[in-house]
């Protein structure tokens, strides 16, 4: 028998992973949870956390800008130190450490410093030693992808591109998701000259194609270089930089490649295929709605499952199994109306259906979109231009999609998604009072609809 036995060994102090063992533990399970890399997970260290403060930081270049227009003058021009900027990021990702480290102990979970192994349908060893737990939850998130292509060492993954060295004026990003994008936004508003490339048509797949080119446009209009139909075929070091070639035979010089071409699940060499847990086509850890994979003692939730790869939703995935394993119960996560931001330059926010989902799912559907400059940005000078847009289900009156690009887009979708979620109609859309004057209000004013889709 094992040395040690728990009721549950979590492996992973994500988001996910910290939620449901603080959870479990707070319930009166023993609990042990390990980490072998940093307490918070993506999130907090290299993920959304360190990237959100980024985007502040590259915003004031575009603000000093526009304060001009409002009256505002400087003798000398604004000068940024990227030293400063990392330096500040890793001391508050250092204080988010201690936190995770501090909630996990006043939980009364056991944390555990090292690299989980799983053994068996109920032992783990870590460390050397082999521990003993009634039921092992992975939560072991995304790891970054990095394309096999000649010389693709030489790029760098959102892993490491907070803490470069240098700062890199001539940045190439591969890809086309979220993650490429909003570094795309950052790095150009620092300073970076920014070529990002994305080797399908259109960037930004999965969401709304009307907010996929608006935002293109958009993008194209701060200076970030964007092409589409684009895919580098390899990367080699010269004494000038690190020189890509593209499919078409182009070659350019860059001081630092970052490849945000999407994420895979992170369960190499935990031992949980060895014993049987079975994936999706797609790669992920299938699980069923206990987040129970095909090995009954072994449970699995987060980004490795393949749902939105989203912190709020490990959240709320880690506290539902803690109940439905050690409490009362409590459903799933609704996995519908999930709200998100992409913190572009200018920002996305969204919730439910896009309209290609909408007419798969609806036979009527009433579309409505409005396009406009922001109010500041008639003053400041700024070409940049918002879109709002509604899908409403003709039959029950009922709002199925919600989409924005513009300042304040994640704060305002917020909201909109409580009323979404609450089944709202376009009617209660329209009896709402707007808050003049605001960007927001466009959201209960359109009347006029754009186009009708169905029969």
């Amino acid at each position: 028998m094992a040395a040690h036995i728990y009721d549950l060994i979590v492996i992973g102090a994500g988001s996910g992973g910290v939620r449901a063992a603080r959870t479990a533990a707070s319930l009166g399970a023993r609990v042990a949870i390990i980490e072998d890399r940093y307490l918070g997970g993506t999130c907090v260290n290299v993920g959304c956390v360190p990237k959100k403060l980024y985007v502040y930081a590259s915003e004031y270049g575009k603000g000093f800008r526009d304060a001009e227009g409002f009256g505002w003058q400087t003798s000398e021009a604004p000068q940024f130190s990227w030293s400063t900027l990392t330096r500040a990021k890793t001391q508050e990702i250092s204080r988010l450490n201690d936190i995770y480290r501090s909630l996990l102990a006043n939980s009364g979970a056991q944390l555990i410093d090292g690299r989980g192994h799983i053994t068996s349908p109920t032992t783990v060893l870590v460390n050397g030693d082999e521990i003993e737990g009634r039921k092992i939850l992975i939560a072991t998130g995304g790891w970054p992808h990095v394309p096999e292509i000649p010389g693709s060492a030489l790029g760098v993954t959102s892993n490491e591109i907070f803490d470069l060295e240098h700062f890199p004026n001539r940045l190439l990003i591969v890809g086309g998701g979220y993650i490429a994008t909003e570094f795309a936004g950052v790095f150009n508003g620092l300073g970076s000259r920014v070529t990002q490339t994305y080797r399908g048509p259109l960037f930004m797949r999965g969401f709304d194609d009307d907010i996929r080119r608006h935002l293109r446009d958009e993008i194209r209009k701060t200076g970030v270089d964007l092409r589409m139909d684009t895919d580098v075929t390899s990367l080699s070091e010269t004494t000038e930089g690190i020189q890509a070639t593209f499919a078409d035979g182009l070659r350019e010089i860059f001081d630092t490649v970052l490849f945000a071409t999407g994420r895979q699940p992170n369960i190499q060499g935990l031992g949980a295929l060895e014993l049987g847990v079975t994936l999706t086509p797609d790669g992920m850890i299938s699980v069923n709605e206990q987040f129970q994979t095909s090995v009954p003692s072994i449970f699995a939730l987060g980004d490795i499952t393949g749902g939105p790869e989203l912190t709020p939703m490990a959240l709320a995935e880690g506290m539902a199994f803690a109940y439905q394993q050690f409490g009362q119960g409590r459903p799933s996560p609704s996995y519908d109306n999930v709200a998100t931001a992409v913190f572009s330059q200018p920002p996305v926010g969204t919730c439910g259906l896009t309209q290609e989902q909408a007419i798969a799912q609806y036979p009527r559907i009433a579309v409505y979109r409005s396009e406009f400059r922001p109010m500041k940005h008639t003053i400041s000078g700024r070409d940049e231009r918002s879109l709002m847009k509604l899908l409403v289900d003709r039959d029950s009156d009922r709002v199925v999609g919600a989409h924005m690009v513009g300042p304040d887009a994640g704060e305002i979708m917020q909201g909109i998604s409580i009323a979404m979620a609450m089944g709202a109609t376009k009617s209660q859309f329209d009896s709402t009072i707007g808050i003049h004057p605001t960007a927001a209000e466009e959201f209960v004013t359109m009347r006029t609809v754009s186009e009708e889709l169905g029969q």
